[in-house]
């Protein structure tokens, strides 16, 4: 493949690191970000443009990076010729609105948990005394973007529910007009994903782990992410009782790009609890840097509909986010005091492993830029879990910025879930 024009549409700056991997192929790229607090992303490291429409016709491949309106957009320009990558408002509705997916996932056949809507943070309260368990509190909409939000119960009788219930209400009524109570479920929680090119999945598929709170030990707020580890494989039980049974809806819908299914697994069965119908992050970044494929090819691949051979390497990979403060909190004078234009050194010059989330470039200098306090993303890969934790760690080493935090225990999950998964045939290729 040659050469081709590549224009990246993001609706706060999340899909920078894969604009510059592409660049770095030879390619053409334009970069647009749509909040302007997130404006300054990328700098330095690729063309941008503040007007995305006025280059559709230049580019060859489009590529979207969230949901939150972007799936109709990617379906209007596919539905005029354009090769895109991204989903439609179908896959949209699939992540944005919560029971709509369960709903979806009910429909082809896939078991989940139980759940309640509601609008209204009495009726959630009343249904908690009336039927005490544990339960996770999951608003939905935009609200479900604040990860903070989130509340996953401890006590059987609910009672740190309604107490968490009681203090939305006071402080979050204006915000959270929708949410969802699900029954807390135990065992394991992993995620299948996979890429699709319009009519089927493009395999090897994808198995991983989110580190959603912010300190070791999976203590503290929930921060969206904060690591994740992974490994990819042939199509098996995982996948075939989840992803697989909607793989004639996607094609239906002529869903372009990579789609997951975060579930809770116990030797009972699978349970999925959420989709991302869209690249996750720092997901795509990790999986990039495991690519033997240029992403460039691949992309255009996918878009044009073409079933590319995604040549991976094998192993085990872990990505870890290295982050600085307010995150993961917004707060524009803690961010502006402590992090805003903090200079990232490098003690020797390999970058390798190395993809950027909040950083622009100004003399060659790497800068944090933006607003969330979200800088970069250190990848490690080996044979083993602990050789890819070996790798990973050795290269956040190299790196000096000024307040930076990490996680030091992603991928120690594996250690002890792997063992049940393998136990429970969850892992066995089919």
């Amino acid at each position: 493949m040659g050469n081709k024009k590549f224009l990246f549409i993001s609706w706060s700056g999340l899909i920078g690191d894969i604009a510059w991997q592409v660049a770095k192929e030879g390619h053409e790229v334009r970069y647009y970000i749509h909040n302007e607090s997130e404006r300054d992303l990328c700098d330095g490291f690729v063309d941008k443009t503040d007007d995305w429409e006025s280059n559709v016709d230049w580019a060859d491949v489009i590529v979207f990076d969230d949901v939150l309106g972007h799936g109709a957009m990617a379906q209007n320009l596919r539905e005029k010729g354009k090769f895109v990558v991204g989903g439609t408002a179908y896959t949209d509705k699939l992540e944005d609105d919560r029971s709509f997916g369960q709903e979806e996932l009910k429909k082809y056949d896939i078991q989940i948990i139980p759940y309640q809507d509601f609008t209204t943070f009495d009726d959630a309260i009343q249904y908690v005394k009336d039927n005490p368990s544990a339960y996770v509190i999951k608003p939905s909409g935009e609200a479900q973007n604040t990860k903070r939000l989130l509340f996953v119960g401890e006590e059987e009788d609910g009672n740190d529910v309604i107490r968490m219930l009681e203090a939305y209400k006071r402080a979050f009524a204006d915000k959270i007009k929708q949410f969802q109570l699900q029954k807390r479920m135990k065992g394991v929680e992993v995620a299948v994903g996979a890429f699709f090119n319009g009519k089927e999945f493009i395999t090897p598929i994808n198995i991983n782990f989110e580190h959603k709170k912010l300190f070791p030990g999976n203590l503290g707020p929930p921060t969206g992410e904060m690591g994740t580890a992974m490994f990819w494989s042939g199509p098996n039980k995982l996948f075939n009782v989840t992803l697989k049974k909607m793989e004639s809806k996607l094609a239906e819908e002529g869903y372009v790009g990579y789609i997951d299914i975060n579930c809770m697994v116990n030797h009972k069965g699978v349970y999925p609890l959420e989709f991302t119908a869209r690249f996750g992050y720092p997901t795509i970044s990790i999986q990039q840097d495991t690519f033997l494929s240029p992403i460039g090819a691949f992309l255009a691949d996918l878009a044009e509909g073409k079933n590319p051979k995604l040549r991976v390497k094998s192993g085990f990979h872990i990505g870890v986010r290295v982050c600085v403060p307010p995150f993961p909190f917004e707060d524009k004078k803690t961010f502006d005091s402590y992090s805003k234009d903090a200079v990232i050194v490098f003690k020797k010059p390999n970058r390798e492993g190395i993809h950027i989330e909040d950083v622009r470039m100004s003399n060659e200098q790497w800068l944090v830029a933006g607003s969330t306090g979200v800088v970069l993303v250190a990848v490690g890969t080996g044979q083993t879990m602990k050789q890819a934790q070996a790798q990973a760690y050795n290269r956040i080493s190299n790196l000096l910025i000024p307040n930076m935090y990490y996680r030091k225990d992603i991928g120690d999950r594996w250690f002890e879930d792997s063992d049940k998964l393998h136990n429970w045939g969850y892992l066995r290729e089919t």
